[in-house]
């Protein structure tokens, strides 16, 4: 069991969300979705800052997504936050084509922070908009139509998904393997994206189709929950 912060009830687990930094499409402001890209010079230290920002939390496992991004920042932040054990990566739906041997040999459970892997934490599949740029797909489609594609709840961009059909894959996601860690006390790390952490905080706050539209996650601010007996209380 993991060490609780001092005044916190024991039967409490935390959540801590935390949106990828700054990527090199973010930067030249091209929608990204799947599209894999790295973080950019202003998300590295975006990332790291959010480590610095953790160093007083536990974290027991950590959960994110298979794009290059959000592992970059959930590496550079546990970097940044320091600590004794090391993150080591558990890519989920794996096929082993090398027929390589991962599996770690030795007693070393406690020295280990597990960090899964799995595409139901990716960002909304932005289709035939990925690569484009914003302005001037705005100056194209019209400002209105872009705003729909970006910020509707069930309206996805062409070939693309939207808000609705990315919460039914993250929150199965949320239910099978984040909230067992919770339930079982153990103290949670999502790094993932604007839309799959919408879908997340929209379901855990109760927020209607309508609030969550305007919800703006920034990123690499960490976003805080205490959990405890199936409720979730944000605390920062």
């Amino acid at each position: 069991m993991s060490k609780r912060r001092r005044g916190r009830n024991e039967n409490m687990a935390r959540l801590i969300l935390l949106r990828h930094g700054e990527s090199a499409w973010n930067a030249k402001q091209l929608f990204t979705g799947w599209v894999d890209v790295p973080l950019s010079t202003v998300g590295i230290g975006e990332a790291l800052a959010a480590g610095r920002s953790l160093q007083e939390e536990t974290i027991d496992v950590v959960h994110t997504s298979t794009l290059i991004r959000a592992q970059m920042t959930a590496m550079l932040a546990l970097s940044a936050r320091g600590g004794e054990r090391t993150p080591v990566l558990y890519r989920k739906d794996e096929p082993d084509d090398l027929g390589l041997d991962r599996t770690i040999h030795g007693d070393l459970d406690e020295d280990i922070l597990p960090v899964y892997c799995d595409w139901r934490l990716n960002e909304r599949n932005y289709g035939a908009l990925q690569g484009l740029n914003k302005g001037r797909t705005e100056a194209r489609h019209g400002v209105e139509q872009v705003q729909i594609w970006r910020r509707s709840f069930d309206i996805p961009p062409p070939e693309g998904e939207s808000l609705e059909l990315c919460a039914k894959r993250t929150l199965p996601y949320l239910n099978e393997a984040v909230l067992p860690d919770l339930e079982a006390g153990r103290n949670v790390l999502v790094a993932a994206h604007g839309n799959s952490l919408r879908s997340i905080v929209m379901s855990i706050l109760g927020m209607s189709k309508e609030e969550v539209i305007t919800l703006e996650i920034p990123t690499a601010i960490p976003w805080l929950f205490d959990y405890s007996d199936g409720s979730y209380t944000r605390v920062f």
